[in-house]
């Protein structure tokens, strides 16, 4: 019997209806850009339609925007309803959006505890559970959250912002038992240290970058490159079987 040869659709996502939030910079810019150069109908979510607009200029493709607040609970819903006016409903939706405020244990706010758990935590959750009906009629579906070297380490000034991200690894466990079963997976990616907007504040130090870097069992800090595989991997065929997971994309930095 002739060895079973690799199915060359395994990793394609040409076709698929994609919804990535955090869409106009950072690692979210970059999540879709590569789900919309692999083939897929992408609708970018951001609060910023002027950088929605570059970006989409930038990649082609079929892509569209909708500029919206998912920080902002209430308006979910309607987010949900002009994501799918676009493309019809997808069934690839990435959460990338997010905030750190950096606020010190001692000076956590309400307003910016408030605002970091409805970005980072309760947003994925809401919007998932306004698009997921479709993907299970049609038994299939991928739901990728962002978790962070954060999900499981403590830093400093990073109180809230790590209660959002220990949370998604929850959250993430929680959609998969909720949801698999009709053929939604579910599964979170955790960026190690990647230079994007939000981490503006590590690589403006460069002693600090490095000393990041020698904590990696791969010696170096994230180029946003390195995460095009594993998201293509979580939102493809190929992870048929993976679902309630968290992949750590970090160089090995949680390995040590």
């Amino acid at each position: 019997m002739a060895d079973a040869q690799p199915d060359a659709s395994l990793f394609s996502v040409e076709g698929r209806v994609a919804c990535v939030t955090g869409a106009s910079a950072g690692l979210g810019r970059r999540a879709a850009s590569v789900l919309a150069r692999a083939g897929a109908h992408v609708v970018g979510v951001a609060r910023r339609a002027v950088a929605l607009e570059q970006w989409r200029a930038e990649v082609g493709g079929s892509t569209a925007a909708v500029a919206a607040d998912v920080g902002n609970r209430a308006g979910l819903a309607a987010v949900a309803e002009q994501v799918i006016s676009h493309f019809g409903p997808p069934q690839i939706v990435v959460h990338a959006a997010g905030i750190n405020t950096r606020e010190t244990s001692d000076d956590v706010t309400p307003e910016g505890w408030d605002a970091t758990i409805d970005l980072n935590l309760a947003a994925p959750f809401f919007l998932s559970q306004a698009l997921v009906p479709a993907m299970k009629d049609a038994g299939w579906g991928r739901i990728v959250t962002f978790a962070s070297l954060q999900t499981t380490r403590a830093f400093p000034g990073g109180l809230a912002y790590g209660a959002s991200k220990g949370g998604i690894a929850q959250l993430t466990r929680a959609m998969a038992e909720a949801w698999s079963r009709h053929g939604v997976n579910c599964n979170a990616l955790g960026p190690g240290f990647f230079p994007t907007k939000l981490t503006g504040p590590v690589f403006d130090d460069p002693q600090r970058a490095a000393r990041n870097a020698e904590q990696t069992c791969i010696g170096r800090n994230g180029a946003q490159e390195d995460l095009d595989g594993p998201l293509l991997f979580l939102c493809s065929p190929a992870s048929d079987y993976v679902t309630g997971q968290v992949l750590m994309v970090d160089g090995g930095f949680t390995a040590k």
